[in-house]
């Protein structure tokens, strides 16, 4: 909570300055609203939290939530939102709150349109890193709440091993072994953009394959490879296909028989939500 608070105290600064000299100029400071939040496009809220918490710092009394997070809702425009206070107070927040919940929203949104995509296969959405900086945190919740699920939130809670590392440390089989010496208790995983990358990997026993921009014919040899080379009664290794995925092949990609599909374009590329605030007072109406 303190990350969240931190953060948008920041963002409250950044678009606030030195004051909101319009509202400060045209609006009278005793003056009391309410602020309604519409939801004017189909998709998955998430961000309340963030958006509560701005209209908290700004001075706001009271952020009521009307709509659930985490379920499509395909009935709009519709409210989802009331926050109450002082105008100027509810004009200082509406801006962060709203960038905020709606490329939160947008997060979820996207995430949940791969996920419907992939319906069936067997196969889970992964998110990346590809996160804008300081937000990771909300948007890797927000392609949660849209029903993918999260990989690494960074370089220390999970072995990786890319193809910079593998250039590096002198091939796919000592990378491996590197790690594994290293961090005997991270399953391993290792980037393979080929059918070669693919044997030397299973070879060297890695735990989870990142097949990098491969086709659909090489990801279904993929597959078959990994499942001639498993064990009997042990643990074959799980892979993911990576790079390039759009939500037009994705279900071709989850059919060829990979555990999972990571997609950059869930936080790097997801278009914004569509959402409003409405607010309303004696004399007063503005669609903001």
């Amino acid at each position: 909570m303190g990350e969240l608070r931190d953060l948008v105290a920041r963002a409250l600064a950044e678009d606030l300055g030195a004051g909101d000299i319009t509202s400060q100029a045209v609006v009278p400071a005793e003056a009391a609203a309410r602020a309604r939040v519409v939801q004017k496009q189909p998709g998955v809220l998430f961000g309340f939290d963030a958006a509560e918490e701005a209209f908290r710092q700004a001075g706001a009394e009271s952020f009521k939530r009307i709509a659930p997070e985490g379920e499509w809702r395909e009935q709009v425009p519709a409210d989802v939102a009331l926050a109450t206070g002082p105008a100027r107070a509810l004009l200082a927040a509406e801006r962060t709150a709203l960038n905020l919940l709606c490329h939160l929203s947008g997060i979820a949104t996207l995430t949940a349109r791969y996920v419907r995509a992939v319906e069936g296969t067997g196969a889970e959405v992964l998110d990346t890193r590809k996160t804008i900086p300081g937000l990771r945190a909300l948007e890797k919740a927000a392609v949660e709440a849209g029903g993918g699920r999260n990989h690494r939130m960074g370089l220390g809670d999970a072995v990786l091993i890319k193809e910079n590392h593998v250039a590096l440390a002198g091939g796919i089989g000592a990378a491996v072994r590197s790690a594994r010496e290293a961090h005997p208790e991270h399953e391993i995983e290792i980037e393979c953009a080929s059918a070669e990358e693919v044997a030397e990997a299973l070879d060297a026993g890695a735990g989870r394959l990142l097949l990098d921009n491969m086709g659909v014919d090489a990801l279904r040899a993929a597959v078959a490879a990994r499942d001639d080379a498993a064990p009997a009664g042990g643990t074959a290794p799980t892979l993911e296909a990576s790079g390039g995925v759009r939500l037009d092949d994705v279900g071709q990609i989850a059919a060829t028989g990979v555990d999972s599909v990571s997609v950059g374009a869930l936080t790097h590329s997801a278009p914004a939500l569509d959402l409003s605030i409405q607010l309303e007072a004696a004399g007063l109406s503005a669609d903001l």
